[in-house]
């Protein structure tokens, strides 16, 4: 079975292989082993690059192998850096509050540890006790299973409610940006228990790893986002080869036909459709940590609009190609916004590249469409059919 898996996706090998190679190289050369020639705060950009382009992988096979144009999977993705990021700073808080409080002379109640605790992170909002969301956040197991449960839930009720009612085309995508802008302004109010607009921050400082360097935690990162892309590229291959991927591409070709043979297509929508948002929260618990700071923004709609566009530049139906549109629009953002890219003095007219670079994104869509209709992978393919 094996043999034959990976005879009919050569491209699972070859992804590893260069995804191995590539860790292994950015490890060596960053500043943990004492090579320096990659920045700790680089190192960061592409262990958060990894996990982008594990939710352009969910993207992809939402979208590119079922046809489901989903304008919101960045909230799910949104959603599993809240659950982690709860639980980051809960501990990073009550480290800081029991140290201050060691000197007492009376030993402090659990009671006042506890108020201090919530005083100190729900102070900015004029707040003083922990919500009741907040009732298990000291538990990092109870917040890892949240990473799974909150987005798998809310997609699948989402899904159910939608496919059962057979809403499809540009309608769902709608209903899946409503969604999105409906949870987004619901955390932007500060009543909401996760600090409205301030969100959530100082997640870079790891509880338990005090003494641990900023450059050894970004690799640890990075390898756990690498991990864990790379399991997620294996996992998607496995369950879209054979008739259930066969299946999702009748439906994503001709839906009422497929319906017509018998088969109950909202079930396989709902099935995608929940997992790809499970798939795209665990992503997003891997890159907030290392991003340093969650808030509502993180889930505006826009943010699903971007994830749709990289795999449309990558080459959606291609899982490789939706890896190569994530990491290419996501280091080159952080070329241009991050103030490397050099400004362009036309002498009338000054460019500068942070005000720009969504309208570059916005032409570079537009020229890949017309010229590549596949996306980047499509290149791989000719390149691969001429070989």
């Amino acid at each position: 079975m094996t043999a034959s898996f990976t005879a009919r996706n050569p491209s699972v090998l070859w992804f590893l292989l260069i995804l191995s190679i590539f860790t292994l190289t950015v490890t060596i050369l960053s500043e943990a082993t004492g090579t320096g020639l990659i920045s700790t705060s680089f190192v960061k950009t592409l262990g958060k690059t990894l996990c982008l382009c594990l939710v352009a992988i969910a993207m992809d096979v939402i979208w590119g192998y079922c046809g489901i144009l989903s304008l919101g999977h960045f909230a799910f993705f949104g959603l599993g850096g809240y659950a982690i990021g709860m639980w980051l700073m809960y501990a990073r808080t009550e480290i800081i509050v029991t140290g201050s409080m060691s000197g007492n002379v009376i030993p402090p109640t659990p009671d006042e540890v506890s108020s201090a605790i919530a005083n100190q992170i729900f102070g900015v909002v004029g707040a003083s006790e922990f919500p009741l969301i907040w009732a298990f956040s000291n538990s990092l197991a109870f917040q890892l299973a949240m990473v799974i449960l909150v987005p798998g839930l809310l997609a699948l009720i989402f899904g159910w409610l939608a496919f059962r009612s057979r809403v499809t085309g540009v309608y769902l995508s709608i209903l899946t940006q409503a969604m999105t802008l409906a949870l987004a302004l619901y955390l932007f109010q500060n009543d909401s228990g996760l600090r409205g607009n301030n969100g959530l921050s100082g997640l870079q400082n790891i509880p338990g790893y005090q003494d641990v360097s900023q450059a050894q935690l970004s690799i640890i990162f990075f390898w756990a986002s690498a991990i864990a892309l790379g399991a997620g590229y294996v996992m998607f291959a496995w369950v879209l080869r054979g008739k259930f991927g066969s299946v999702i591409r009748a439906i994503r070709d001709d839906e009422a036909r497929v319906r017509f043979l018998g088969y109950h297509v909202e079930s396989y929508k709902l099935f995608v459709f929940t997992l790809t948002a499970v798939v795209a929260a665990v992503a997003g618990a891997l890159y907030y940590p290392q991003a340093g700071i969650i808030n509502p923004a993180e889930l505006a709609p826009i943010a699903s609009i971007y994830l749709a566009v990289w795999v449309a530049i990558g080459g959606r139906g291609r899982l490789y190609g939706a890896v190569i549109g994530a990491a290419f629009v996501s280091l080159l953002s952080s070329w241009f916004t991050g103030g490397s890219a050099p400004d362009i003095n036309l002498g009338f007219y000054t460019i500068n590249w942070t005000d720009w670079w969504l309208v570059l994104l916005g032409f570079s869509f537009v020229a890949v469409t017309l010229l590549f209709p596949g996306g980047i992978g499509s290149l791989f393919d000719k390149l691969g059919r001429k070989s």
